[in-house]
């Protein structure tokens, strides 16, 4: 099977690359199934439903969320309606939303996507991401009931990430960071099969300070002191992503490529997929 995972999707930039590529790039690389993490999709800060829906709309087959998971505060109820948005496992006991769900992709084969939230460097303390996720694998062997396992690690310490991946080895047919916008160029099939990547980047306009517009950004650094708010940067876009193939048998990944199409990151041949 064919997992494509798309990196946080980064304001009207982002939303309407997602819109205009995704259906495409799913038949190219013929993808099973589709997980993307829209958690600042809406002004760059959480997501809407309206939102949600066209990103759902567009091919994803799951949207999973993050730390900005309720920013927007039609989310609450609408993610009690939309079973395939996932906010994270170990966001708060209260959380309207699950922080797992299975799936059906193609040919009736079932994924597992779970989501959890680090705790080094986040603005609030969560609840142990290790813990959590076990409590969700150890119910779901790779390789039983469910062909394939995704786990999205929003973080922003890459050691977690790194900690996380080698937990989840033999574990989860993918491991993907999100969180920091920034693509890493570690993606890796760990020694137990699990194909990982500490962050697999923002879909988003890269000639900006992590998808914001550099002038706040850039003022706030130099002069320590705010002016006006971050705003999303609206050149286009670049979908970043992880491309995980796995075995129908054991559910362990078999080749793993980074995804990086249009705007200015697809400018590195090795990974442009033009």
């Amino acid at each position: 099977m064919k997992i494509l995972y798309l990196g946080d999707v980064m304001g009207r930039s982002g939303r309407h690359a997602i819109s205009e590529e995704l259906p495409s790039l799913r038949v190219r690389l013929k993808a099973d199934f589709v997980v993307v993490n829209g958690e600042n999709a809406t002004s760059g800060m959480g997501l809407s439903g309206k939102h949600a829906q066209a990103l759902l709309e567009a091919g994803a087959d799951c949207i999973t969320l993050g730390d900005h998971a309720f920013d927007q505060k039609d989310m609450l109820q609408f993610i009690e309606k939309e079973p395939r948005i996932i906010r994270p496992l170990n966001f708060s006991k209260s959380a309207p939303g699950r922080g797992a769900a299975i799936f059906t992709a193609t040919r009736g084969r079932k994924v597992l996507v779970a989501q959890v939230l680090g705790q080094v460097f986040m603005k609030r303390p969560f609840d142990d991401p290790f813990s959590a996720i076990d409590s969700i694998l150890s119910r779901h062997p790779l390789g039983g009931q469910v062909a394939a396992i995704v786990v999205d690690f929003h973080c922003e310490a890459t050691s977690e990430k790194m900690a996380m991946g080698h937990y989840c080895d033999g574990k989860a047919s993918m491991v993907a960071g999100s969180h920091t916008h920034v693509p890493t160029a570690d993606a890796q099939i760990l020694e137990r099969g699990t194909g990982f990547q500490s962050d697999a980047g923002m879909c988003g306009d890269y000639n900006s300070v992590i998808g914001m517009q550099k002038a706040e950004p850039l003022r706030r650094f130099i002069t320590g002191m705010p002016k006006a708010r971050f705003e999303p940067a609206l050149g286009p876009a670049t979908l970043c992503g992880l491309m995980v193939e796995t075995d129908d048998a054991s559910g362990r990944a078999k080749s793993i490529q980074m995804i990086r199409h249009g705007g200015l990151l697809s400018q590195s041949p090795e990974i442009d997929l033009e």
